[in-house]
């Protein structure tokens, strides 16, 4: 038997993944986490063979969640399913080092088939998730973005002026400038709104109206 632990913030999601893999005849769902926290106590206690971690979760997410489980059971199979395929979200999950990433509109065989892959040491990913780091592999590296310059542009993101996102941020309008123009030259574009919407396509920025947490 598999064992197999369902970490997700959502309960109903968890309810829905619990009895759709627990009808398998070779799994057993030994537990339920509704955040990284309550999934780094479980996988201490319960050892699970393989772990469903969701990504974004209140108080600790499924990225750093992972890095931390294999930090201390490294012999565990994580095997991300999340509703989110931005690129950093599936950098971060497998730099951590989750065995697969999958999406939750997979069916129900190909979970089942997955979770059995995953176990066995396989690298698992959706269609779309494998598409993504093909092309971002291929693409030229962008220099990361300091906090300072993420900040910024994410306040640019929402429509202020320089002048405004100066005061929000408690600096010169001069040093907005100066962020903004390496943060054009860090990621190849002329002005403001090249910027956000490259920000938004490499996942440097979340999406306008994508939700915190799932």
């Amino acid at each position: 038997m598999l064992r197999l632990l369902l970490v997700d913030d959502h309960p109903v999601v968890r309810t829905g993944l619990a009895g759709m893999l627990g009808a398998e005849d070779d799994f057993e769902v030994v537990g339920e986490a509704g955040d990284g926290e309550e999934a780094l106590v479980l996988a201490r206690r319960l050892r699970p063979d393989v772990i469903l971690m969701d990504l974004r979760m209140p108080r600790l997410d499924g990225a750093e969640a992972t890095a931390r489980i294999l930090a201390e059971l490294p012999g565990t199979r994580i095997l991300v399913l999340t509703t989110y395929d931005t690129d950093s979200d599936i950098v971060r999950a497998v730099e951590a080092g989750a065995t697969g990433y999958l999406l939750k509109d997979t069916p129900r065989i190909d979970l089942a088939a997955a979770v059995r892959a995953a176990h066995g040491g396989e690298t698992i990913l959706a269609p779309p998730v494998a598409a993504r780091l093909v092309s971002r592999m291929r693409a030229p590296s962008v220099p990361p973005l300091t906090p300072r310059e993420r900040e910024v542009l994410a306040a640019v993101a929402t429509g202020l002026s320089n002048a405004e996102v100066g005061r929000a941020l408690h600096i010169g309008e001069a040093t907005v400038k100066t962020h903004l123009l390496r943060v054009f030259a860090k990621l190849g574009v002329d002005d403001r709104t090249a910027a956000v919407t490259t920000a938004y396509a490499l996942g440097i920025l979340a999406p306008p109206g994508s939700s915190p947490a799932s």
